[in-house]
């Protein structure tokens, strides 16, 4: 198969559905102006591989899809959100009529000829004259590596791979990482386990009131200014801090929030530090994070020697032909629906400035030597 198209989405959550929405409103036509291409193998992107115990209300700060409210009706905030959000997609979907492919996994986007991107999957090659990648972090999460961790006779798993608290029912364990996925593991298994040990590599900073706009727009600045200078995103954590809920609250008076220093290096039995400590466990959990799964770019040469891709609003520095969009500060649910919008303007402008090109100028968009 190569299907040519003016667009190529690859991925289909928050942020692929809102690049989608806009291309329709914009009079692209899904399936013969534009695809959508999505791994997973229906629709709801990661959040229906969320684990069953993050209920709806427990989600934070997820924000509406442009076009299509999640009314209270439908979002029970006691049901799983793996229910709830797949269930708001699939309508969504419908809806918007946007004829997502799936399940496609894209393995490389390359030059083409005539100024277009090849966009090679398990399906075939489609090619296309712009780019929106959306494919966000799920399916690369990092695994740190420290020394003896081979040799642990206890069960190591990741947050991706989470499947509730009942499976740490009377165990001793370490739950690696200070985000909010750790916090949120960490106190539902601090109900049922024998034992719990919260280690992170820094101190971390718990936020206490509401997180208005100032200080939202702050925190998109900072990451922001990251990614323009081609450094890869940090976690969202990392610039927002921890919000300090009531259960929070409630499990730091206990002294389950009384957090370790990283660990030196895994025992047989468990970790153990420099100064001689050592913590005996059954299992330990990598709440460690997620990188941004662009691999599949690679072909394009778009890294910065920072080892990420710099991006000006959404678009790559080194082609504008390709938008990431739910990369860096558009990672959040409202930055989604913002950089997809951004992303199909800018789009629009491109595919006009190909229609009708200035004389002198190239079509292709030309590449620097610099880091190639």
């Amino acid at each position: 198969m190569n299907n040519s198209v003016d667009v190529v989405v690859i991925g289909a959550g928050q942020a692929g559905l809102s690049g989608a929405y806009h291309l329709r409103r914009a009079g692209y036509e899904p399936g013969t102006d534009f695809v959508v291409l999505d791994h997973a193998p229906a629709p709801g992107g990661a959040w229906q591989f969320r684990w069953p115990s993050l209920t709806y209300g427990k989600v934070h700060g997820m924000y509406d899809l442009p076009g299509m409210r999640l009314t209270s009706d439908d979002a029970d905030p006691e049901r799983p959100s793996s229910e709830v959000i797949p269930a708001y997609f699939t309508r969504y979907e419908r809806a918007f009529d946007l004829r997502v492919v799936r399940p496609v996994h894209v393995d490389a986007v390359r030059d083409g000829d005539d100024g277009r991107l090849l966009v090679e999957t398990s399906a075939g090659t489609w090619a296309g004259r712009a780019l929106i990648n959306a494919t966000g972090t799920w399916d690369r999460p990092f695994w740190p590596r420290y020394p003896g961790q081979e040799t642990f006779r206890g069960r190591q798993l990741h947050t991706a791979q989470y499947p509730g608290p009942e499976a740490f029912a009377g165990r001793r364990v370490i739950v690696v990482g200070g985000g909010a996925s750790g916090v949120q593991h960490l106190l539902e298994i601090a109900e049922v386990a024998a034992e719990t040990t919260w280690v992170t590599r820094r101190p971390p900073v718990f936020r206490e009131g509401p997180f208005g706009e100032v200080r939202g727009r702050a925190a998109v600045a900072l990451v922001e200014e990251r990614v323009r200078r081609g450094l890869p995103p940090q976690s969202v954590v990392s610039v927002t801090g921890l919000p300090l809920t009531e259960p929070m609250l409630r499990a730091r008076e206990k002294g389950i929030l009384d957090r370790l220093p990283m660990f030196e290096r895994i025992t047989p039995d468990g970790v153990a530090w420099a100064d001689g400590r050592h913590v005996e466990a059954d299992t330990i959990l990598w709440a460690t994070g997620f990188r941004a799964a662009v691999d599949h770019l690679a072909p394009l040469r778009l890294r910065e020697r920072g080892g990420g891709i710099a991006v000006e609003g959404t678009r790559a520095v080194r082609d504008p032909r390709v938008h990431l969009v739910g990369y860096g500060p558009s990672a959040s649910t409202v930055g989604a629906n913002r950089a997809g919008r951004a992303a199909v303007h800018e789009i629009q402008d491109l595919l006009d400035a190909d229609r009708h090109p200035v004389p002198g100028v190239p079509l292709s968009p030309e590449k620097t030597a610099v880091g190639r």
